[in-house]
């Protein structure tokens, strides 16, 4: 066993050098790679972990510049389809590989794995992929990224975290994030699935396939511990940033049906995992948001997405509403269910997800009886242990600079401000702020009109120029401002800081007389800054 990892650097630099042969070449090197890493994984290998990994992914990325190049030049002649198909069977061959490596890895190993997967995952127009003839780039990057998210998926799969933070940490968490939110519904879905993998530490996951109204949840036998306390630390520091992503997941329109499942499985594998009062009442305030962005309709999404979201918040707080066993909000759930099988059936799962359903043309946004109204779930809840005054309050994602790499133009366009409507833990140290309303003060706001419209011009402004002028203009802007700072403190330090007098005296001459003034001690004074 000592010896095994010799084995695979000859192998490995075998694949190095034969990288310029036919595909079929490739995955017979890289199938023996996959043989004897079924013997050497369980034994120690030593530093070889990364170099394996390292060598994979750069023959995949290999793999693909030649699957594209070959598209690229093509005539569709029949030689140069047989020709993807064998680079499929190579790029197959390395995640299988890789997949297969990582899952007979120990858990500490593992978890580096998959951060250095995730710093490889490229993003567009930063790390963009590119290929020799550089028009592939785009399609080059995107079938990159789905190829690592594979990978991915196979080396989370059957790791059991003891602590989500652990190994869900922000430069893990933070990449992973970013990459749901780009415009690419099989990624999405990879990132999902990946999440779920982590989280679902007692395998709950085949018991909730399916997004469906569940008539009985204690039927699925759902397994589950009490909250740790690393848990909830992590829901404190994390919690917001699942929410933000699953609410901005529902709002893509070329999500499918399988996209809506996996929303609604990651929502109910947090409700089961880390989930304690405070979780459980952000989670309905993201539920109920979810509705009102279907009824609403401000992004403009297809009637099939928001029939989609309704159904989803359907399901999911059937299904809530059963894990908290609260009798009132039960019955409302049930209440609000029962009467869209009659009048509305497009706003369930088991309607809406079918092949052939009739959309319907308009969406009635005055039936009340038809939604889950947060007034009645927070008077059901009020008096189980749940903050009727924090359930009032709308959820609101924050908006951050961490999704710039999602490549959308609103994303790039905003300037980053974190806004956190629950300061604390919410209510309890509550400010009541008001403000007299005169006149004067109503005058003052219709005036100051015309300078907001300027500020937003500016702020337009300073985006633009950051974004499109080239680096030295703004690296010799930037310089001038900090010297005429530094100057500036300079100019202040010199004012106020003078040397302090010494009690052995100081030398002064008067009309060519030298005098000693000494200074006791106790009379000294001091600057603030040296007084410890």
């Amino acid at each position: 066993a000592q010896y095994s990892h010799h084995v695979i650097q000859e192998i490995l630099g075998h694949l190095d050098f034969r990288k310029r042969d036919s595909p079929r070449v490739r995955a017979g090197i890289i199938q023996v790679l996959l043989e004897t890493i079924a013997i050497a994984a369980k034994g120690s290998i030593g530093p070889t972990v990364l170099e394996v990994f390292n060598t994979l992914l750069k023959h995949l990325s290999l793999s693909v510049d030649f699957e594209l190049g070959t598209k690229s030049g093509s005539s569709g002649s029949i030689d140069t389809r047989s020709k993807e198909c064998e680079e499929k069977i190579v790029q197959n061959a390395i995640i299988q590989t890789i997949g297969f490596f990582g899952s007979n890895l120990p858990d500490y190993q593992r978890s580096e794995i998959m951060l250095f997967i995730m710093g490889k995952v490229p993003v567009f127009g930063m790390t963009a992929h590119t290929s020799e003839n550089g028009q592939l780039g785009d399609l080059g990057t995107r079938r990159i990224q789905i190829m690592l998210l594979r990978s991915l998926l196979m080396v989370t799969s059957g790791y059991n975290a003891k602590s989500i933070a652990t190994v869900l940490s922000a430069p893990f968490l933070d990449p992973l994030l970013s990459t749901s939110l780009m415009e690419d519904c099989e990624l999405r879905q990879l990132v999902l699935e990946v999440l779920h993998n982590l989280i679902d530490r007692h395998d709950n996951r085949a018991k909730l396939r399916g997004i469906r109204i569940i008539p009985d949840v204690s039927d699925l036998k759902i397994k589950r511990d009490k909250i740790s306390r690393q848990d909830v630390s992590f829901m404190k520091k994390h919690g917001q940033q699942l929410y933000r992503h699953i609410y901005l997941g529902c709002k893509e329109d070329d999500n499918v049906h399988k996209n809506f499942e996996l929303l609604y499985t990651t929502l109910a594998l947090i409700t089961i995992e880390l989930a304690n009062e405070e979780v459980v009442t952000d989670l309905i305030r993201l539920a109920v948001a979810l509705q009102d962005l279907a009824i609403l309709n401000e992004d403009n999404l297809s009637m099939f997405s928001r029939c989609s979201v309704m159904a989803l918040v359907a399901a999911y707080l059937n299904f809530l509403s059963q894990m908290i066993a609260v009798p009132a909000f039960c019955q409302h759930v049930s209440k609000v269910i029962e009467t869209r099988t009659v009048e509305s059936p497009c706003f369930l799962p088991e309607t809406i997800f079918r092949d052939k359903c009739s959309l319907p043309k308009t969406f009635d946004r005055d039936d009340k009886s038809l939604f889950f109204l947060m007034n009645k779930i927070a008077e059901s809840l009020g008096g189980s242990g749940y903050s009727a005054e924090r359930l009032s309050v709308p959820y609101v994602p924050q908006v951050t600079d961490e999704d710039r790499l999602s490549r959308r133009k609103s994303v790039v366009d905003t300037v980053s401000i974190q806004v956190d409507i629950l300061a604390g833990n919410g209510t309890e140290d509550k400010v009541n702020n008001t403000e007299e309303i005169t006149f004067e003060a109503l005058k003052k706001a219709i005036d100051n009109t015309g300078l907001e419209e300027q500020e937003k011009e500016k702020r337009r402004l300073v985006i633009e120029k950051f974004q499109k002028a080239p680096f030295e203009e703004i690296a010799a802007q930037c310089e001038s401002k900090a010297t005429l700072l530094h100057d500036q403190l300079a100019q202040i330090l010199e004012l106020t800081i003078r040397p302090p007098p010494s009690p052995s005296g100081t030398l002064t001459i008067t009309a060519g007389h030298t005098h000693y003034q000494s200074v006791p001690v106790y009379e000294m004074k001091f600057p603030d800054l040296c007084v410890y």
